[in-house]
């Protein structure tokens, strides 16, 4: 009898420690293949020749030359605005997002942006890799600002 109390608690203890580490494990919205890293969109820009993606703030402030800043993505009305900017475009234009607030795991903006870009279909859509910040990851490179 007490082998199999041993036994079920066993099981039911890796059960919960399971149920425990996928909540932790919560995907992200991207996938690898769409993150953008910051020297290849630095280079698109540079590059006179290159097909510009449209390239979207959505953090505290417009840095990258040639963004349009749509605040941030933390906030409904902001979302509210990138929807409506959205629905001008073809859906299989590149289209960059970037906030640079904080790294990815801390930063409020990314998520809710960037779900409502794959919600509305958007096939080149891309995250632009800040691992820091907009700071480190792309003015001290000097990579083009506004």
């Amino acid at each position: 009898m007490m082998k199999n109390i041993t036994k079920y608690l066993l099981i039911f203890s890796l059960a919960l420690l399971g149920f425990a580490s996928q909540a932790q494990t919560k995907a992200e919205p991207w996938t690898e293949s769409q993150l953008m890293q910051t020297k290849e969109l630095a280079d698109i820009i540079n590059n006179p020749k290159a097909e510009k993606p449209l390239i979207i703030n959505i953090g505290p402030q417009a840095v990258i030359k040639g963004s349009v800043d749509v605040g941030p993505g933390k906030e409904k009305d902001n979302i509210k605005k990138l929807e409506k900017m959205l629905s001008k475009e073809n859906k299989n234009r590149e289209v960059v997002l970037y906030c640079g607030c904080c790294p990815f795991d801390k930063c409020p903006n990314i998520r809710p942006a960037f779900s409502l870009i794959k919600e509305k279909g958007f096939a080149k859509a891309k995250l632009l890799d800040v691992p820091k910040n907009i700071k480190t990851n792309w003015i001290d490179p000097g990579y083009p600002v506004n």
